[in-house]
């Protein structure tokens, strides 16, 4: 009976023309429209990353803004605020009055300024943060720093008394404060001496009150301001990124290939113990990190502090979520590694048929290399415009209504009309294109992943139906056929591999999703009694079966036939569908290798990304002053996640070899009546005996 490719291979004489036997040469483009709907997505994201680093600023994630509207630690404002990174509000009155329930005033339009550190009430005398020096105040930047922020005692009469009634242009420091996130945490206890000078001058009175520090505390700790500085974290460990998600792995991917190569009786255990180690030593650090272990949990000061002097944040808390999260992952984990050890061992034979592919075919060892090296560079640029993107907007000044009046030193006079603090000011639009943003980087990392498995996969199947009648030339695989096969890809099937690569993970995620929620639905084949239950669980198997359905048209095979043939990617999927289905008996526990092994294998190198990721950032660079990152848990799931793509590459060179030569011995079997003549006699010693295994059970 003629297999799915019959109509593709015909008879033998296409293989003697051809080194490359089942390999269809005269092809034609496929899924154009799919092409050029990737293409235009391509064009698209450029746009969307041109605005982004129009508008963007990514000093805006972590640093707030002062009076001016200038960031503070931005060379390139108003001013030259390059080492001014810290918030500070100048006017402890105008704190209070924004913590009040039912104030209009918000914190925003409390006056502030960008200071080098916070200050503290001096013991002896008052001390002052005055504004920007400008007017007729004759000082440079430089020099009102070295001044500690005080020209109070050059101002005359008219401005001092102006200060007295907390309105500049110099204002007293009365509460001490401390480097909460680059912004300076008030702490709502005055200083006797610094108050009872503040009396003895004339001022007018100050606010003690506990919503000076709480008004705050709320600022720095709103969802918003965690996630610019989660953001802003990732940017910040780009040296961790470079090293822990790109150099780690592709250092990793490479020894665990060549164990799988030579010590292929031994890659069960190792892959067994090694992969619950890493789990339970990343637990640990996220032990660590939350304060249940030792002492480095992670604090929102920056730099020192008074010892009794604590502040919440909720990057602690949500790190001992991610705690609490990993502590069940690696229970889970552990317990399931140990009740499929047994089935692992039985695809010992299986592996050794991966060690002999690793063997004869590494010239595509180094193949990865190419997609590895167009992905590092996409990354880098994506991974720009996303920061950019986040700090997206427009800074203008806020319309307050209140009653904020300050010295202006430009205008020599009072001035209450615009005083009103800034803000940034976001568009809907901005959200969409941070999606947009974020599906690109998915649809991009899937596109290559999937040309490189297309490519191995052709090369593969040059390299097995070149051998001779029995599998007896075991000739190793030159690179002509690598380059061959990425001139089809490249030439042929770049639009199934761009519609693939978008829906084959999605497809398969909607599937996994559904199916949980049917088992969750179905106990012991009784239908739920309540409405509700009874419209999840008909509406879950309806879209089972629509998916079903889809899914025999969208699986990962399809990429080795459109290697092969040459197919859009529909119908490579479907070829692909019917031959495992018609040999399901005789290959059934490779998925072992792919699903297990391979899997154990991947996670094995992304751990152990997080693993020396927390290392790096445990130095002293990410723990203190300008580098300072508010929590590891993004930079560490960004590895996490950088990591296992860098994986995936390398892991494809015996995951497609596999399933390519499994695929291939399932067509040599079904034009030969069930005897394969190109295939090794390992291999056919392995399929065999898993066939006659698999078929007595049945």
């Amino acid at each position: 009976m003629r297999g799915p490719l019959g109509a593709v291979v015909g008879s033998n004489e296409m293989r003697s023309d051809n080194n490359d036997g089942i390999i269809k040469h005269n092809r034609k483009c496929k899924d154009v429209v799919f092409l050029v709907l990737f293409i235009a997505f391509w064009v698209a994201m450029i746009v969307n990353s041109s605005f982004a680093f129009n508008q963007g600023n990514p000093l805006r994630l972590n640093y707030g803004l002062d009076y001016e509207g200038n960031v503070c630690g931005d060379r390139h404002a108003h001013r030259n605020l390059r080492e001014l990174e810290l918030h500070y509000w100048l006017n402890p009155n105008q704190v209070y009055q924004s913590g009040l329930k039912n104030s209009h005033f918000k914190l925003g339009n409390a006056r502030s300024v960008c200071l080098l550190d916070c200050p503290k009430p001096l013991e002896d005398s008052l001390g002052w943060v005055c504004d920007y020096p400008d007017g007729d105040i004759r000082l440079s930047i430089d020099d009102w720093i070295d001044r500690n922020y005080d020209y109070f005692a050059d101002l005359p009469p008219q401005l001092r008394n102006s200060s007295l009634q907390l309105q500049g242009p110099c204002y007293p420091i009365v509460f001490p404060s401390v480097n909460v996130y680059w912004s300076c945490q008030i702490i709502a206890r005055a200083s006797n001496a610094s108050l009872r000078h503040w009396r003895e001058m004339g001022g007018v009175s100050i606010v003690e009150n506990i919503l000076i520090d709480k008004s705050i505390h709320r600022s720095i700790n709103s969802h918003s301001s965690v996630l610019k500085r989660y953001v802003a974290d990732v940017g910040k460990s780009w040296p961790v990124l470079i090293v822990c998600g790109g150099i780690v792995p592709l250092f990793l991917s490479v020894i665990w290939l060549l164990l799988i190569r030579h010590f292929v009786a031994g890659m069960p255990w190792i892959t067994v113990v090694l992969f619950n180690v890493l789990i339970i030593s990343v637990t640990m650090f996220y032990y660590l990190k939350a304060g249940w272990i030792g002492n480095s949990a992670i604090s929102p000061i920056i730099g020192e502090s008074e010892p009794y002097y604590t502040v919440s944040a909720r990057e602690l808390n949500h790190i001992r979520v991610a705690a609490v999260f990993m502590t069940v992952v690696m229970i889970v984990a552990i317990l399931s590694s140990i009740a499929i050890v047994r089935r692992i061992l039985m695809a010992t034979s299986v592996l050794k048929v991966a060690a002999k592919v690793i063997g004869e075919v590494r010239a595509l060892i180094i193949f990865p290399l190419i997609p590895y090296a167009i992905l590092a560079v996409f990354y880098m640029i994506w991974l720009s415009a996303a920061l950019h993107l986040f700090s997206s907007g427009q800074v203008l000044q806020n319309d307050c209504n209140a009653n904020c009046c300050a010295y202006d030193l430009k205008a020599k006079r009072v001035s209450c009309n615009s005083c009103c603090g800034y803000s940034i000011h976001y568009t809907s639009h901005i959200a969409a294109a941070i999606l947009f943003h974020l599906i690109g980087c998915y649809w991009a990392t899937q596109f290559f992943v999937s040309c490189s498995s297309t490519v191995i996969a052709g090369s593969v199947a040059s390299y097995y139906w070149a051998r001779g009648a029995r599998g007896e030339t075991a000739t190793e695989v030159p690179f002509l056929p690598v380059f061959s096969s990425m001139k089809r890809l490249a030439r042929y099937s770049l639009g199934s591999v761009a519609i693939g690569s978008l829906i084959v993970k999605f497809v398969e995620s909607i599937r996994f999703i559904l199916e949980a929620i049917r088992r969750r639905l179905k106990v012991a084949d009784i239908i739920p009694e309540s409405w509700i239950g009874k419209v999840a669980y008909h509406s879950s198997n309806s879209c089972l079966r629509c998916i079903g359905w889809t899914i025999k048209s969208v699986n990962r095979n399809a990429y080795i036939m459109i290697a092969i043939t040459g197919e859009g990617f529909f119908r490579a999927s479907e070829m692909s569908t019917e031959l495992i289905i018609s040999n399901i008996l005789r290959i059934g526990k490779v998925n072992i290798i792919g699903d297990v092994i391979l899997f154990l294998g991947k996670l094995c190198v992304s751990l152990s990304s997080v693993l020396f990721a927390f290392l790096m950032l445990e130095t002293h660079r990410y723990r203190s002053a300008h580098n300072k990152i508010s929590s590891p848990l993004f930079p560490v799931v960004a590895c996490w996640v950088l990591g296992y793509v860098v994986a995936t590459l390398f892991f494809a060179v015996v995951e497609m070899s596999i399933d390519t030569i499994i695929l291939s011995f399932c067509q040599d079997s079904e034009e030969h009546q069930g005897t394969a003549q190109f295939a090794s006699p390992l291999l056919m010693e392995t399929l065999n005996d898993q066939y006659e295994v698999q078929r007595l059970t049945q």
